[in-house]
Order: C-alpha cells, then sequence, then structure tokens
C-alpha cells in the first residue's frame, strides 16, 4: 500500500511514521509513505503556498496552483491515486468503516490543510475523500493524516501480530470491544470475572458479548440506536 501526503509541516508527519506498527509495516514493505512539502511546488523565490481570501475575512487560504502541481507530480512518479482525501473539519466524520473502504485502495494520496483552509477548487476538482476526525479544529490537517494512516495501515493484512486483532475490536461490528484483562488475577483487591479463568471458550465468549453491549450502552449508547436501527 502507498500513501503520499502533501504538507507544509513535514516534520509534523516524519517522526511518527518510525515508530509502531506504521514504523514496522515500512519496514517489512508492506507500506510505503512519501511525504512532500507543499512548498515543493511553488514556482515564486518565497516559496509561497497561501493568500487572502477573497470577500475578506480573518486568516489566509492555502492557494490552489501548488497543490495541483503536487497531485500531478504524484501521478507522474507514483500512478493515479485510488484516493484523494482533504483532512478538513468540514469533512465527513472518519469512522472505522471509512478506514475499512480505504484499506482496500492500493495508493491514497492525503491532503493536509491549514489556516482558514484550502481553495475549495482543490476539493471539487481534485479530491475524492474530505475526511474530518472530529467535530473540533485542529491547527493543521497533519495529527489527522496520522489518525487516518493508523487506522487504515492496521486493517492491511499482515500489518498487525494476529490476524484476527482488527476483526475483534470495537466498531468492527458496531459495537464497542470487550473488557480485556490480564495477570495477576487479583490486583488491588479487584478480581478478574471468574469466567475468564475457566478456560470454556462457550462461556467466556457469551461473556465478552454481553460485556461489550453492556459497555457500549454505558459508553456510546448511540452505537446501539444506529444498530437497531
Amino acid at each position: 500500500m502507498k500513501f503520499d501526503i502533501v504538507t507544509i509541516f513535514p516534520a509534523m508527519i516524519e517522526q511518527p511514521l518510525a515508530a509502531g506498527i506504521i514504523g514496522r509495516a515500512i519496514e517489512r514493505g508492506t507500506l510505503q509513505v512519501k511525504v512532500r512539502d507543499l512548498r515543493d511546488f511553488t514556482t515564486d523565490r518565497h516559496r509561497v503556498v497561501d493568500d487572502v481570501p477573497y470577500g475578506g475575512g480573518p486568516g489566509m487560504v492555502l492557494k490552489p496552483e501548488p497543490l495541483f502541481r503536487a497531485l500531478d507530480a504524484i501521478e507522474a512518479e507514483r500512478g493515479r491515486p485510488g484516493a484523494v482525501a482533504l483532512m478538513s473539519p468540514q469533512g465527513a466524520r472518519f469512522t472505522q468503516v471509512a478506514a475499512q473502504r480505504l484499506s482496500r485502495f492500493d495508493h491514497i494520496v492525503l491532503l493536509c490543510g491549514r489556516y482558514e483552509g484550502v481553495d475549495e477548487r482543490v476539493a471539487n476538482a481534485l479530491v475524492t475523500d474530505e475526511i474530518s476526525i472530529g467535530d473540533y479544529v485542529l491547527s493543521g490537517g497533519e495529527p489527522a493524516a496520522l489518525v487516518v494512516i493508523d487506522a487504515t495501515v492496521r486493517l492491511i493484512p499482515g500489518a498487525l501480530g494476529s490476524e484476527t486483532s482488527a476483526t475483534t475490536e470495537s466498531f468492527s461490528d458496531g459495537l464497542l470491544d470487550y473488557p480485556h484483562y490480564t495477570r495477576p488475577p487479583e490486583f488491588e483487591g479487584m478480581r478478574v470475572p471468574e469466567v475468564l479463568l475457566t478456560g470454556h471458550h462457550g462461556e467466556i465468549a457469551r461473556w465478552r458479548s454481553e460485556a461489550a453491549q453492556e459497555k457500549t450502552k454505558r459508553n456510546r449508547p448511540d452505537l446501539l440506536k444506529k444498530n437497531e436501527l
């Protein structure tokens, strides 16, 4: 799988990519990531990527020309991407279902917005997905891009240590994950549920299903309502 990330702050992306699941996937060759500095696609000596918004208002807007040139360069070098996603608070909320859909593409480009946003002509002409990771505003799209990469890459076969890990987690079946316990069996008066110590796989599966329902009801009742619909 290939990712190209276009940003004006490459350092915000490069260091996190070296660690954890993403770093191991890159080392194994399962994942290829290229971070592109948007300023490399400017043509003026000051490498300007933004300008004031038409119609007035605060802040600056990322110009269309460098982003169009960046996409042209990526296509020339790596082929046409399956998806071009713009990180934006105006986008559709990113979910596990969205991550699963993205994981089926071989090549994804992520565009990191900044300032007041990106010229809308970029979204209209280049972007296939406009993505928000939550109902809040970040200083830029770089943290959101890392979230999208992490959630997507872990769904690639071979990225995780266990092939079943990604299919038994929160949201994989519309519910939150069941509670997890490990040794010791008792800690400061708190015991692990006895059923988990029995070795009875059927009873354990039943307990986990009921515990997942209960945790979802307590923390995310909206998910239960979606399942009922």
